[in-house]
């Protein structure tokens, strides 16, 4: 990644003037120019001292069925106990699982009036927010799945969410830019940039400082949230960017694109890591485990499982009837959920040894 020393201007400081925002949308232009998701489950998956993280020998443990269309996104709660997904093909419904037993908890019928592009739960548990192409970003209550209001100011199809990890702040990327949401007194903040491209992804270090966003263009862009300042920007990918995320640590950042190709980053310095290859197709999607330790990721040839730390594939998971179009891991690292286009949830696992 190639530093420019481009952005300026004063910017929204969502940490420090929260208190101060009005509560119509601010916007600051900085730079012009963006997961998890259905028949019951017969397996049930339960934290055990003896589960292990290490995905190497993982197994199909059930499938969930209930939606009418690809299964595009997948977020789990904090506690790892639910798991939402979204329908895209104008679906516009959000199901929740139980992922203890695989039955169904609730269904929120006519959630959007299109495809659910991205779920994400804030970190405190208390809130679930979609987006979709219908141009709004909703907000749902966790503890019962009502509607809390919707955040409307894109004036196309929003395809990316990310949460603070303060709980605080929702980003949103969609193919005119990027905007702040104030999730505590739900309210818009303003706009971080707009863009003459599309926004693919975006992502939030576990610092809460640093947001990076892909494009269709295979560009990524790091940013300082304090001061809303583009970091560094650079060509990543020969194809559009379809994913990133930053790994436990901070330190690196994993994106994923159309050609074909995961890589690794160092944050500071922009230096490429390493080059995982082996997809035959797209890359949809990828996760990492909360140990820092696997990286999953998904395409039209199944999920493939690497070594973070060696780049090494350590296994690949065969399920699905067509392209995998979503993935994640549960916060405890336990379980990982993978959503495709033939309308089905996987749920993985390493099977419990009991004495």
């Amino acid at each position: 990644m190639s530093s420019e020393g481009r952005g300026g201007g004063n910017f929204l400081r969502p940490y420090i003037i929260l208190a101060f925002m009005a509560a119509v949308a601010l916007p600051v232009t900085i730079w012009k120019g963006f997961y998890i998701h259905q028949a019951h489950a017969a397996v049930e998956v339960t934290p055990n001292s003896q589960a292990t993280s290490n995905f190497a020998n993982a197994q199909l443990l059930y499938t969930l069925i209930g939606h009418n269309g690809t299964v595009k996104s997948l977020a789990f709660s904090p506690d790892s106990r639910i798991l939402a997904s979204g329908g895209a093909e104008n679906e516009g419904i959000i199901r929740l699982w139980n992922t203890a037993n695989g039955k169904k908890l609730a269904d929120i019928n006519k959630a959007h009036k299109a495809a659910i592009e991205s779920l994400v739960i804030s970190p405190d548990g208390q809130t679930l927010a979609s987006c979709s192409d219908d141009n709004t970003i909703n907000l749902w209550s966790l503890k019962n799945f009502k509607f809390s209001r919707s955040f409307v100011g894109h004036t196309s199809n929003v395809l990316s969410l990310a949460v603070s990890p303060d709980s605080k702040i929702l980003i949103s990327g969609a193919l005119d830019g990027i905007r702040l949401w104030d999730l505590l007194q739900q309210r818009p903040l303003g706009t971080l940039v707009n863009f003459d491209n599309l926004i693919y992804t975006l992502a939030i270090s576990p610092d809460g400082q640093t947001l990076a966003s892909g494009d269709n263009k295979g560009v990524i862009k790091l940013w300082n949230l304090s001061t809303g300042k583009l970091i560094r920007e650079s060509v990543a990918h020969s194809n559009a960017v379809s994913a990133v995320i930053f790994t436990p640590d901070g330190e690196t950042l994993v994106s994923a694109s159309r050609d074909r190709t995961i890589k690794q980053w160092n944050i500071n310095t922009g230096e490429l890591i390493r080059t995982f290859t082996g997809h035959n197709n797209w890359v949809n999607a990828i996760a990492i485990n909360p140990d820092g330790q696997t990286l999953a990721s998904a395409g039209r040839d199944g999920i493939k499982l690497w070594n973070l730390t060696t780049g090494e594939l350590i296994n690949t998971l065969s399920g699905h009837t067509d392209w995998v179009s979503a993935i994640a891991f549960s916060p405890n690292g336990k379980i990982l959920a993978s959503g495709g286009f033939d309308r089905q949830i996987k749920i993985w696992g390493i099977p419990i040894k009991r004495k």
